[in-house]
């Protein structure tokens, strides 16, 4: 029997043509949502939130104000505790450890100083509450239990401050902040591997505070704290007023403490002889108070004249 001969106008309705149809279908349903997404303008970000202020050389979060403030409360009993241990030691690894803790708090609080002078920051003059403590622990203890106690203590602290660097470090918009962590970084990983150094930390006293703590957070005060971190009379997206030289308008506070041989008057007996001068029997090693801006010599953007810290490790 012979085929019957196509019909013009079919080949349309055939089975191949639908398969063709639905699959070029198919592929502009696709293609169309992605070709639209790629043109679509980008959302415009905000970066000045409510705890975040315009500054020089960047933004300023609050992150970076409470950063700048507990690098700051670290050299206050930090660099005591250093010069104690060098007296108080009884191994040479405990004395050397102390004195790396005293050179790189020096060094590194000349540029927490500078900083802070030069984004219109106001730094704390003592330490804080549990710092103190700290201290009143160490002067009270003595032999061997003053190097145990005096290596797990800092080590403690030091290990609670290294990631609030990394943190800062990673998120922080500008400059001079990002500097310093890089600065504070070495610094206090040196000091965690001066202490190690010693044999004498308690890694399971460590790991017992980190647990009862909830986290790596730097010790002493809040960073998260506004009224201790915030710029005096800047408002949330106000830029920070600076005068001509750099330094900010507003004055600064009064520092609560005595300053130390290099601003012109000496420290109190107490705390030339170590012994406390409070209550609470903890002992005062007051650093230079907070300046308004950076030190005689130091250039605008915040280094030391000495050139870089990493020197004080």
């Amino acid at each position: 029997m012979r085929p019957r001969p196509p019909v013009n106008g079919r080949g349309l309705l055939s089975g191949t043509g639908v398969i063709i149809a639905v699959l070029a279908g198919t592929v502009a349903a696709l293609l169309v949502p992605l070709w639209s997404y790629a043109h679509r303008p980008a959302p415009k970000v905000n970066l000045l939130t409510a705890h975040t202020v315009a500054a020089p050389y960047g933004p300023l979060s609050e992150l970076d104000r409470g950063f700048v403030t507990q690098l700051r409360l670290a050299g206050l009993w930090e660099l005591p505790a250093g010069q104690q241990a060098e007296r108080k030691g009884t191994t040479d690894a405990v004395r050397t450890a102390g004195q790396r803790l005293v050179q790189g708090h020096t060094a590194l609080d000349q540029r927490v100083r500078a900083v802070a002078g030069t984004l219109g920051l106001p730094l704390p003059n003592e330490p804080g509450a549990r710092q103190k403590q700290w201290l009143a622990g160490l002067d009270a203890a003595h032999g061997a239990d003053y190097d145990r106690r005096f290596a797990t203590t800092l080590r403690t602290a030091c290990g609670r401050l290294l990631p609030l660097i990394a943190e800062v470090r990673a998120s922080t918009q500008n400059a001079l902040v990002r500097g310093l962590a890089d600065d504070a970084e070495p610094t206090v990983l040196g000091h965690i591997e001066a202490l190690e150094a010693t044999g004498l930390v308690d890694f399971a006293a460590l790991a017992r505070d980190l647990a009862a703590s909830g986290g790596p957070t730097a010790p002493g005060s809040s960073p998260g704290d506004p009224s201790a971190t915030a710029v005096p009379g800047v408002g949330p997206g106000e830029v920070v007023p600076l005068g001509p030289s750099g330094a900010p308008t507003a004055p600064p506070e009064a520092p609560t403490v005595p300053s130390g041989p290099s601003s012109g008057t000496s420290a109190s007996p107490a705390a030339r002889s170590g012994s406390p001068s409070d209550p609470s029997g903890s002992p005062t090693y007051p650093l230079p108070p907070a300046a308004s801006g950076p030190p005689p010599g130091t250039a605008e953007n915040g280094t030391s004249p000495t050139g870089d810290t990493r020197s004080g490790m």
